[in-house]
């Protein structure tokens, strides 16, 4: 299944900034930094993770929804789609 390119270029956008944050972690650790503050940024990085993988799979349930045929030819039946929004909550 083919997913729209806003959502791509969204989903993108959002895993550049989870990169940053991810970076930001590794420099707090070789600096020493408090434990809080790397928990912290180390939390934004893995809500931001989180927040990508719903965003495509939205774009993935509607897609199924609005046309089931289609999405259980391509390998998409809605029962898998449900399964994959389980491994991500």
């Amino acid at each position: 299944m083919e997913l729209p390119e806003e959502v791509v270029q969204d989903a993108r956008r959002r895993l550049h900034r989870a990169a940053g944050q991810v970076d930001a972690v590794d420099r707090m650790l070789a600096e020493g930094r408090e434990c809080k503050d790397i928990v912290t940024q180390l939390s934004a990085a893995t809500k931001a993770l989180e927040q990508v993988g719903f965003k495509i799979l939205a774009a993935g349930l509607t897609y199924c929804v609005e046309h089931p045929e289609e999405a259980a030819a391509q390998g998409y039946p809605l029962d898998e789609v449900q399964k994959m929004f389980m491994r991500l909550a």
